[in-house]
């Protein structure tokens, strides 16, 4: 042996001289392998800015322009490299492990204690690409030295195992990982598994291809990278609770992490009673203390006239569904809630029992868990009443929930003279947003009547009635005296002071999305 890595001259014993065909096929697995758990990293980078940030189309284009950027950098990195292809790929794959592996709790760390959350993603992407850029540089030297072919063959053998595990592996993601592991352990996971393929090649295929220094090294290395990852294992579950609460300033007493969304309830006691709020991806969705203000407000003008069946799309912590409940002329009310778990949640949890009244195990309730936009488009069944109680339209999965196709489909869904309620966030720290709903209900043959009051939790906050058959003024005719709604009160919630009147906006599409791009840039800043 030669003290560069090579195979050429291997010794009998060397699997990759001794059985080539079989050496060829174990290398073709890592490659399929380490695609996989590449596409992984990607994955988790993006999901995990979706939940912690929002606008999903800007985190994807950060994290996929800056990763593909950089495997290019690190494809050009690896060619001074191949004279000792073994140890530079062993090298490269144990610290494409650890730092995939720890990706997400780092980038959870940096959001909850540094609030560094950007530069970190930007640094840890350019990082994760610049490794898996000078995996396939490697793999194919070390796929030559078994047995030289051409190498335009050689490339198809090499790509076409390449986009199967990457393929692969972007199913595992959502479909696997998640459900079974979350992000911050399925990364962990997909770290070891990365390993261990990494592990394999070295020290089973290549192993009489290192020099003894080399292999000693390379096995403290490896027993590092493994014992780390096994001990953020191990330390996951505690390191997710003492940096989730890091984000809230109140004692987190219940949460979960769905396939939508991170949920949240934090309750701190008061001189009021408990304060118990509920947080959606770290936006505050509720304060028990004045969470009445902003659901008589959504509910009730909507409920002046014909009420007999009532659809409410979204609204799954039941406490929409609880104003609606007052009036004993229901038929029938169905609630269109996507996340499972947060139903789940708002039947179980004791605080929100307590708050929703336990509407959402009340028999004349119908619970449907579906998305609101798919479901609408297949069902024929029309309502007294809509109330459209979504998150505020910042990410691309909310956007079309606030588009002029949605809105239409919405009155599709109205009975004759029947009404609808949109919650349009705040016409004074979102003024765009909560105007642009406007002239987007108004586009889809919904001429709505804007409003606003004040829930302190919030700020001044707004909403959008409208009926099938033109303009409404928002009344209340409520079963019993409300804590908060009177008819004077909605008096003085139509008018708007004159540096907050309305603002001509164009209708938001779902090709056009403007909805989107007014939200994100006036909740950053809110």
């Amino acid at each position: 042996m030669s003290t560069t890595d090579t195979v050429d001259d291997a010794p009998p014993g060397d699997p990759a001289a001794a059985w080539p065909r079989l050496a060829r096929s174990a290398l073709l697995a890592v490659v399929f392998v380490c695609a996989a758990c590449g596409l992984v990293y990607e994955l988790a980078l993006v999901s995990l800015g979706s939940f912690l940030i929002g606008n999903t189309a800007t985190q994807a284009s950060i994290v996929l322009s800056v990763m593909v950027f950089a495997m290019g950098v690190g494809s050009l990195a690896a060619k001074p490299l191949q004279p000792r292809s073994v140890t530079a790929f062993a090298v490269v794959e144990l610290a494409l492990a650890l730092l995939g592996g720890l990706s997400v709790m780092a980038l959870y760390a940096a959001f909850a204690h540094l609030e560094l959350y950007t530069p970190a993603l930007i640094a840890v992407a350019f990082v994760l690409g610049l490794l898996i850029g000078a995996e396939i540089p490697l793999l194919m030297v070390l796929l030559q030295r078994i047995r030289r072919q051409e190498a335009g063959a050689a490339v198809a053998d090499m790509f076409a195992v390449d986009y199967i595990g990457a393929l692969v592996g972007g199913l595992c993601f959502p479909f696997l990982l998640l459900p079974l592991f979350g992000q911050l352990r399925g990364a962990l996971v997909v770290g070891l598994v990365n390993a261990a393929a990494g592990c394999f090649l070295v020290f089973v295929i290549f192993r009489k291809a290192l020099r003894r220094s080399h292999l000693v090294a390379l096995s403290v290395a490896s027993l590092v990278v493994v014992a780390t990852l096994i001990a953020a294992l191990v330390l996951s579950t505690r390191f997710e609770v003492t940096a989730r609460q890091a984000l809230y300033r109140d004692p987190i007493v219940a949460s979960a992490r769905s396939a939508y969304q991170d949920i949240v309830i934090t309750e701190r006691g008061t001189g009021a009673g408990p304060d118990t709020r509920l947080y959606l991806n770290g936006d505050l969705q509720f304060s028990s203390i004045d969470e009445h203000r902003y659901h008589e407000a959504l509910v009730h003008p909507a409920m002046a006239g014909a009420h007999a069946s009532v659809l409410i799309l979204g609204g799954g912590d039941g406490l929409a569904l609880r104003e609606v409940l007052r009036y004993p002329g229901i038929r029938e009310v169905t609630l269109v809630e996507l996340d499972p778990a947060m139903i789940r949640l708002a039947r179980t949890d004791e605080r929100l029992r307590r708050l929703n009244k336990g509407s959402m195990s009340d028999p004349r309730a119908e619970i449907v868990t579906a998305d609101a936009f798919g479901w609408l488009r297949h069902t024929d069944r029309r309502f007294d009443v809509i109330v459209v109680d979504m998150p505020d339209p910042d990410d691309t999965a909310t956007a079309k929930l606030y588009s002029t196709e949605f809105y239409a489909m919405v009155r599709a869904h109205l009975a004759d003279g029947g009404r609808v309620v949109v919650q349009a966030g705040s016409p004074y720290f979102a003024p765009k947003s909560f105007w642009c709903i406007a002239s987007t209900m108004r586009a889809a043959g919904l001429p709505a009547t804007p409003y606003h009051v004040d829930v302190p939790a919030f700020g001044d906050w707004g909403f959008h009635l409208a009926s099938t058959r033109g303009p409404v003024s928002p009344a209340v005719e409520p079963p019993e005296p409300l804590r908060f709604l009177s008819a004077e009160q909605l008096t003085a919630a139509t008018v708007f002071p004159l540096d907050r009147q309305p603002l001509d906006l164009p209708p938001s599409t779902l090709m056009d999305p403007r909805i989107l791009r007014y939200a994100q840039g006036e909740w950053a800043t809110y």
